[in-house]
């Protein structure tokens, strides 16, 4: 009798532990994938497309129907002097540029200015120094003008040993960016040595 008890209470047990088998096998089996606490999946994005540049037109250079004329070239320019205006130790004079060419062109900037001698024109002292902002393009049509303001100073007020005082036949003119140079008559004297202080002195083109 006690033997057949003991059978039958192994039964229930094995019973059981067979019963709890099969429930953590259907809780396995329904249950989500396990999640890392803290951590999210990434979504997944398209790739977009970059929206291609249209640009912009440079500021710098012409642009089409802006009606912007070529630079001015110096066998297109003939230049001349206006009247001398008297200064404490110095003479203003105005340097005029005139187009001769049969089409508008354009100058900015300053141009070069020296004084020159003899009939090969080597010239004389320091160039002119340039004085004041650069300023803006400025455009000539055929027959117009444009000009720079030009300083003179009286040398004689130079020490002489330091100025070495030399009279002049005229000066060199360089439109701007041009290496072709012009030729003013004009009678003055200028220093061959180096003075104190710039012997001329020029103004960036404008408009008449």
């Amino acid at each position: 009798m006690r033997n057949d008890v003991m059978t039958s209470g192994h039964r229930i047990a094995a019973l059981s532990v067979l019963a709890l088998a099969l429930a953590a096998c259907s809780s396995a089996t329904t249950a989500g994938p396990a999640r890392t606490p803290g951590t999210t999946a990434a979504p997944t994005t398209a790739s977009v497309p970059a929206t291609p540049s249209t640009g912009s037109p440079s500021a710098t250079g012409p642009q089409p129907g802006s009606g912007a004329a070529p630079r001015c070239r110096s066998a297109q320019l003939s230049a001349s002097l206006g009247p001398p205006e008297g200064a404490a130790g110095s003479v203003y004079r105005v340097l005029i540029f005139t187009n001769t060419g049969n089409g508008a062109c354009s100058m900015r900037g300053f141009p070069g200015v020296s004084y020159v001698a003899g009939d090969a024109g080597q010239q004389v002292g320091p160039a002119a120094e340039r004085v004041g902002d650069t300023g803006g393009s400025v455009r000539i049509a055929p027959g117009a003008t444009a000009s720079a303001q030009l300083q003179l100073v009286n040398v004689a007020n130079y020490d002489a040993a330091v100025c070495r005082p030399t009279p002049v036949r005229g000066m060199r003119i360089y439109p701007p960016g041009e290496t072709a140079a012009l030729f003013v008559p004009v009678e003055e004297t200028g220093c061959a040595g180096t003075p104190p202080s710039s012997q001329l002195t020029v103004g960036t083109i404008i408009a008449p």
